[in-house]
């Protein structure tokens, strides 16, 4: 019988996408021996099955959109997408699911990759089970760190299975482009995958449970890209909850709660996430399998001094960008404590991913675009705040109108009252998507709204949105 192998470090990370990457990295730049374990493709989710790939497909079809706005342009892009150069793009985005890039990279950077299953088979012990189905035991002198993200949560339809739906994975990896699309779900995923589908030549119909797309947003926000969609020629319906779903004779049927029976080549299921922690171990050390983990604003895993959850698995914002943060904060406070560092974990501290709850960005990459940081309204009153909200229609912004004919946005600053400092701020229409780490430094830094007047706007620039905003609530 073969003696399991057993290697020393100071961390071992669960995950290789860009939130373990994130975490080697600052370790690794600490001076701390770090492995990093990997079951599938280095570089994760974000890069060969979400935000690479997603937006290597929106990018020609936002282009075209905003092109066929144009003056003197408009009657040369008419014509439809060419969808094989489309996903052709995507799939040099994709490195064409290879990642010897990234390989090279975490080897670069000198920290060790274990490629196979890792679990937790005990306090600050980790096995791999590699792809030739041999045991590695990999000890953590100073911390473990779980950054193996989500999945799809895909709801308990009979005989789902059988169907072979989508999920996000499918809809950004598909090789052809089906001639009826169901998307069932009206958030982030539902509502990019719909935008490329659509736009690729798919007849696509939108079942959406809740009253409005985008839930988690101002509800304008939701409203325009709905409004944007149907326009395009999807079929949106909101209110609406699938009772069944069947593949007959390679059509897809799903039937509704209010009895419609709609056909489709293919159906993605958008409906939410799942933390991939039901096969790590968590019962060794504890904790239930399959389970969000709780964290501290250091990211440590509440009641474990050595273990770390970074990313989509501390359910805290499941964005790749966040948990890239996350995994900044971890990794520092990690080196912090293995080399006996004053830990500095006070709110906006280099040691606590405070931004987690007070100032999140997010761009949903649709036409129009969505974009947002902070608090919605809604939720900054929830959170007892005595704010005042103030809109302005973007295309009163001479830099909307020479970016877009007909441009259609809209803006809204949460203000807290109390502290005249912004809570939140949400920005609807093309182009937004780069404006909004203007508005994330604003909430961040907690910019009084007096030295906002001072933050003087370029013109003509579609962020002269801020001093219409800041009018606003100056005369309301």
């Amino acid at each position: 019988m073969t003696e399991t192998e057993t290697n020393a470090y100071d961390v071992v990370v669960l995950g290789a996408g860009p939130v373990g990457e994130n975490v080697a990295d600052r370790t690794r730049a600490a001076g701390l021996t770090t492995a990093v374990v990997e079951s599938e493709l280095v570089g994760g989710e974000c890069s060969y099955w979400a935000c690479m790939p997603s937006k290597a497909l929106l990018r020609p079809v936002i282009a075209r959109a905003d092109a066929r706005r144009v003056p003197g342009l408009s009657q040369s892009v008419q014509g439809p997408l060419d969808a094989s150069a489309v996903l052709a793009h995507r799939d040099y985005y994709t490195s064409d699911w290879k990642d010897d890039g990234q390989v090279g990279w975490l080897d670069s950077i000198g920290a060790d990759l274990y490629r196979g299953h890792g679990r937790l088979t005990g306090p600050r012990a980790v096995t791999v089970t590699g792809p030739d189905g041999g045991e590695r035991v990999l000890t953590a002198r100073h911390a473990v760190a779980v950054c193996t993200g989500s999945r799809a949560a895909l709801p308990g339809l009979p005989g789902l299975d059988e169907v072979r739906p989508w999920t996000s994975r499918e809809a950004t990896s598909a090789k052809k482009v089906p001639g009826r699309l169901i998307v069932v779900g009206g958030g982030v995923v539902a509502t990019e995958m719909a935008t490329v589908w659509q736009a690729l030549g798919s007849k696509v119909t939108m079942l959406v449970r809740g009253k409005g797309l985008l839930a988690r947003m101002e509800p304008f926000a939701g409203e325009l890209v709905a409004e944007a969609l149907t326009e395009a020629g999807a079929d949106v319906r909101t209110g609406t909850s699938v009772e069944s779903v069947t593949r007959e004779n390679g059509s897809v049927v799903a039937v509704t709660d209010s009895g419609d029976r709609i056909e489709a080549d293919e159906i993605l299921f958008a409906t939410g996430r799942a933390p991939r922690t039901d096969d790590l171990g968590l019962e060794t050390i504890g904790l239930a399998p399959g389970s969000w983990l709780d964290v501290d604003d250091s990211l440590r895993v509440n009641g474990h001094d050595w273990l770390y959850a970074v990313g989509d698995v501390n359910q805290r914002a499941l964005l790749t960008h966040q948990g890239k943060y996350q995994a900044r904060i971890a990794g520092a406070a990690i080196a912090a404590r293995a080399t006996g560092e004053t830990l500095l974990a006070q709110p906006w501290g280099a040691h606590a991913a405070t931004a987690d709850h007070a100032a999140v960005p997010q761009v949903v990459f649709t036409d129009p675009e969505a974009a947002a940081v902070g608090l919605s309204l809604a939720e900054a009153e929830q959170a007892g705040h005595r704010v005042k909200a103030v809109d302005v229609d973007l295309s009163t912004v001479a830099g909307a109108g020479l970016y877009a004919d007909g441009y259609k946005g809209r803006a809204r600053m949460v203000v807290d009252l109390e502290d005249e400092i912004l809570r939140g701020v949400t920005l609807v229409g093309p182009g937004v998507g780069e404006l909004i780490h203007s508005a994330t430094i604003a909430v961040a830094g907690q910019v009084p709204v007096g030295r906002l007047w001072h933050a003087v706007p370029s013109y003509p620039t579609i962020s002269e949105v801020w001093l219409r905003l800041l009018e606003a609530y100056r005369d309301a």
